[in-house]
């Protein structure tokens, strides 16, 4: 029978067929779709729970009867929305496509219920379901939710002028240090996170104690930690290889394709006695309810820490920048960084590091001989075991006890202050500020990170510290426009320079 459907209907089966394969449970539904509205978005989401594969069927001009919009138009509306599989115009009775298709499940609206439904008995053919839903009014606004993680406003950034005039940068020499990124090899090594966004809907107080109810709605998952260092560095154009530990789970899986996907060659160790670190975040309205970490901290075992000394030593060879991105989770006990350092500097390697501390866990000092460090106030009186001093007093020790360069203490709202040691000279400008450049910010998770890569990759293309701050805040500041930790992109730094 599937000759007698129309030619579009038969491509669209095929590659049906091709693509859901035997193992998962495809859905149809129908209908003209004339203008995508609440109503539609609750019915697909609820269809898209049904199974795995949704497939849509927008009805073409000649069935649609006096639709206002053109079949094509209709097709796109319907193919835009997230939990479409694949949508195609029929051209045929819906139930003529199902006799052929035989779909696990067919939905249609609640308002079909009472009345005439051919599909009934096309489903009855073949053991198939025909549910009635109108979805749930929770879930209608799902895709409006998921734009929160794919669009960045950068109407509310801004350069620092005053900054740029006192050290005498202008934006055409920040294009050019830009340019430069593609130049540089980067190596990153430090803890793999995944990040989860679970959006949830309120339901109110429970009654049995004082706590909130709220239903998950969507999940959306980002590479996260070490690993979005280096997709920001790929992002910006740099050629990035990346060593880190995971456990043999989905997070796995899953981190490995977005680096991938991303343009980085990642090197992802499995230790089967612990989980891939995994972050979730649990948001409602635009505000975060509770987070909940999945992880084991305990250093990595020895014959793990030799084959990550033996996939650097091999990263090193080309490589011009050392980014340790370390969140105290055992991918880099001590013992492995005081023989990844004098590696790196051995082959005239740059080095940069960041180490997030948890609690009173954590000592970014022990990233000795760094060009470029760049702790939180918190951190940095944590290394110094300093809680006292000023900032200018508290950066130079830190500078001092870990004999690095360049140290970029970041202050959250207030910034960043820029410490560059003792100068030669007292007309040199030794210790700067940078104020917060994003007026607007939405999430501040990852804003670290970018500071961190965008400022090394301008060090190391010959930029002074003054320079990779600004790029570097630029960077955060492009982050933190948006939710969850998307890399950074060549060209939104080049569109803030324009």
């Amino acid at each position: 029978m599937a000759k007698e459907l129309h030619p579009q209907s038969q491509a669209a089966l095929r590659a049906i067929r091709s693509k859901a394969g035997a193992g998962k449970r495809v859905v149809f539904v129908s209908g003209n779709f004339n203008i995508v509205h609440p109503g539609h978005l609750r019915l697909l989401r609820f269809a898209a729970e049904c199974g795995d594969y949704l497939v849509v069927g927008v009805l073409s001009d000649r069935l649609s009867g006096n639709a206002q919009l053109r079949q094509e138009l209709r097709l796109e509306g319907v193919a835009a929305i997230s939990w479409v599989t694949q949508a195609f115009l029929l051209d045929d009775v819906p139930e003529a496509f199902i006799a052929e298709l035989r779909p696990a499940v067919v939905v249609k609206g609640k308002e079909h219920e009472s009345g005439f439904n051919p599909e009934l008995q096309a489903v009855a053919q073949f053991g198939g379901r025909l549910l009635f839903s109108s979805g749930e009014t929770v879930f209608s606004s799902v895709d409006l939710l998921r734009k929160e993680f794919s669009t960045t406003d950068l109407r509310s950034i801004g350069l620092p002028q005053e900054y740029l005039v006192r050290h005498g940068i202008d934006t055409l020499r920040l294009q050019t240090l830009l340019q430069q990124f593609a130049s540089v090899k980067v190596c990153v090594v430090g803890d793999l996170i995944v990040d989860e966004y679970i959006t949830c809907q309120p339901l109110g107080m429970s009654q049995e104690d004082p706590t909130i109810v709220v239903t998950p709605v969507d999940s959306t998952r980002f590479v996260g930690g070490a690993g979005i260092v280096a997709a920001h560095a790929a992002g910006l154009g740099a050629r990035v290889q990346f060593v880190s530990v995971t456990g043999a789970d989905a997070s796995r899986v899953f981190a490995q394709a977005e680096l991938q996907a991303a343009g980085v060659q990642a090197h992802l160790l499995t230790d089967e006695s612990r989980p891939t670190t995994l972050k979730q975040r649990f948001r409602s309205q635009g505000k975060s309810l509770l987070r909940v970490s999945h992880l084991h901290q305990a250093a990595i075992a020895a014959p793990l820490q030799t084959h990550l000394l033996e996939h650097l030593e091999e990263a090193l060879q080309t490589a011009r920048l050392l980014v340790f991105s370390d969140f105290n989770y055992g991918c880099l006990p001590q013992a492995v960084v005081d023989k990844i350092i004098p590696m790196a500097m051995a082959r005239g390697v740059m080095l940069a590091a960041d180490s997030q501390s948890s609690s009173q866990v954590g000592n970014i000092g022990r990233f000795q001989h760094m060009d470029l460090l760049t702790p939180t106030e918190r951190e940095a009186r944590i290394s110094t075991r300093n809680q006292e001093d000023g900032l200018v007093v508290l950066a130079e020790a830190l500078r001092q006890q870990s004999s690095a360069r360049y140290i970029l203490l970041k202050l959250g709202e207030e910034g960043l202050m820029i410490h560059a040691g003792n100068g030669a000279a007292p007309s040199h400008w030794l210790t700067d500020r940078i104020g917060n450049l994003n007026s607007a910010p939405k999430d501040v998770a990852g804003a670290g990170d970018s500071l961190l890569i965008a400022s090394a990759l301008t060090l190391a293309c010959g930029g002074n510290i003054w320079e990779a701050a600004c790029l570097g805040s630029l960077a955060a500041a492009i982050q933190v426009g948006r939710v969850g930790n998307t890399p950074i992109q060549h060209r939104e730094l080049r569109q803030e320079l324009v």
